[in-house]
């Protein structure tokens, strides 16, 4: 072999030795570039990853977030539909009061005069009673007429003290009890027991015993009583002041103005 063909060949082995060289040189520098590209790749897909990752909870969020607002929702609707019935309820015991009110306006302006009308009759009944405590009872029979003038004093405070008195009569009439004082008898002013047996009879008699009269609600007056009636009036004396123990007692009753 001459040397200018080893020489062609040494030349040919350098040159595919160089291209040889040149693609894998070529082919590392492509392999770095899809590796970085990969690299690149990967990280883009980590990233896309994690805001899908974002997207996710937050559209988990999202969907609590809506079951909460819709539960909300519903129990306030329960709510107000629980408070709908409670305004409801109020404002019909509103309209019953206000009825009330009303109808108690109309009471009130027939009320009056009925008390106007119950104090007159108390005060004729005291006038043609037994004069028991007639001063205290004339007194109050006063004071219920100042008050129905009263403007500070409420209907219903009249009302109360109307039908008081009625009831302080009415106990009067079931009890009986012996007062101490003077007393107009015949023109003279004496000092007697005055014994009042309920609304039967109202005798008196001297501190001594020795004069008994019976009051006659005809002629409005004290008749004089026999001596006969000297131990049963004082001794239904002593009985109501428990001076003796209870037993039977006679007294006289007057009927049609005369004593028996």
């Amino acid at each position: 072999m001459s040397k200018l063909s080893k020489n062609k060949i040494a030349i040919a082995i350098a040159g595919a030795v160089a291209l040889s060289t040149t693609f894998a040189a070529s082919a590392t520098e492509d392999v770095k570039k899809l590796q970085n590209a990969d690299g690149t790749i990967q990280k883009a897909a980590a990233n896309s990853q994690k805001k899908v990752n974002k997207l996710h909870e937050q559209a988990g969020d999202l969907v609590f977030q809506y079951r909460q607002v819709v539960d909300d929702t519903d129990g306030r609707r329960s709510y107000n539909d629980y408070v709908a019935t409670l305004v409801a309820d109020q404002q019909a015991k509103i309209d019953a009061i206000q009825a009330d009110i009303n109808g108690i306006d109309k009471t009130r302006q027939g009320l009056v005069p009925l008390m106007f009308k119950m104090i007159d009759t108390i005060e004729e009944f005291v006038a043609l009673d037994l004069p028991f405590e007639k001063k205290e009872r004339e007194d109050r029979i006063a004071y219920l007429k100042e008050m129905m003038l009263d403007s500070n004093v409420s209907t219903a405070e009249k009302y109360r003290k109307v039908l008081e008195a009625y009831q302080i009569e009415l106990q009067s009439g079931r009890t009986s009890q012996v007062t101490q004082g003077k007393e107009n008898i015949g023109g003279k002013e004496l000092t007697v027991d005055v014994l009042q047996f309920g609304r039967v009879t109202l005798v008196a008699q001297t501190l001594d015993s020795k004069q008994q009269w019976v009051w006659n609600k005809s002629s409005k007056q004290w008749d004089a009583l026999g001596e006969e009636w000297r131990r049963p009036i004082r001794n239904a004396i002593d009985v109501v002041r428990k001076d003796k123990s209870p037993n039977l007692v006679k007294l006289p009753v007057p009927a049609l103005g005369s004593a028996k």
